[in-house]
């Protein structure tokens, strides 16, 4: 469903992701790991187009994206946005509009949706993430476990091939923190692809089907959970599995 070839990402003269291959199949859940600073969320944001890149290809679902700028380029652009939909580590919710009209907008706006349409998916979407009750709270009244759950149902709102999550639970604490992972699981249970950079080993263990590793801007190893943490090969995967503990 995903193809990155020679993904190429600078900073000016300074490198940041070099030559990046991975493949995610349809339904795969794959996991992210690495020391910080070497790119997970820069590949991320380029995935979805958030970031432009300067070598490769990115194909998903059939749709090709090139480092070349132009009309084609923003054609597929746009066509990779609506496959691919993107969680981060802040909730980016509107804080004027309701957890509804939240989840509503885009399906209405790009999709095209019946507002009545839209409405009914975004509470069965609600209802599935456990924020139903809260349909009509504006986003300061929520948690930050309650927002990221409202932020997952207004992403799963564009029908999204994968979901990209950019350390979802980085700004919560312990308790909210678990609300959210569950809702993760839910989803990886129900077959719902997505690609997740976290810290959260336990996870990466237990819910991912392969596990990436990202040093410098490069995948050092890359495997199923039990082989990388296990058996890891590279010192890089060593080295952070140590500190990770």
């Amino acid at each position: 469903m995903i193809k990155l070839t020679g993904i190429v990402k600078r900073y000016g003269s300074q490198e940041v992701l070099k030559g990046v291959n991975m493949s995610v199949a349809r339904g795969e859940v794959c996991v992210l790991l690495g020391p910080s600073g070497g790119g997970k969320s820069t590949l991320l944001r380029t995935i979805n187009g958030l970031e432009e890149f300067d070598g490769g290809t990115i194909e998903i679902s059939g749709t090709t994206l090139t480092a070349a700028t132009g009309p084609d380029h923003q054609a597929a652009l746009l066509q990779i946005r609506r496959k691919v939909g993107m969680v981060f580590q802040q909730f980016n919710l509107f804080p004027h509009r309701t957890v509804l009209e939240n989840v509503i907008e885009a399906p209405v706006h790009v999709l095209k949706q019946s507002r009545a349409l839209a409405v009914e998916k975004a509470k069965e979407l609600l209802e599935r993430v456990g924020m139903l009750q809260k349909c009509n709270a504006m986003p300061g009244s929520l948690s930050g476990g309650q927002q990221q759950r409202v932020a997952i149902a207004r992403t799963l709102a564009m029908q999204p091939d994968a979901i990209l999550f950019d350390e979802p639970t980085s700004a919560l604490d312990p308790n909210t923190t678990a609300e959210v992972i569950s809702v993760m699981q839910d989803l990886a249970k129900n077959g719902q692809g997505m690609i997740v950079v976290t810290h959260g080993m336990h996870f990466a263990k237990n819910v991912a089907h392969t596990v990436h590793i990202l040093h410098s801007g490069a995948i050092v190893e890359s495997g199923s959970p039990q082989q990388v943490f296990e058996n890891p090969s590279h010192e890089v995967t060593k080295h952070f599995l140590s500190d990770s503990r």
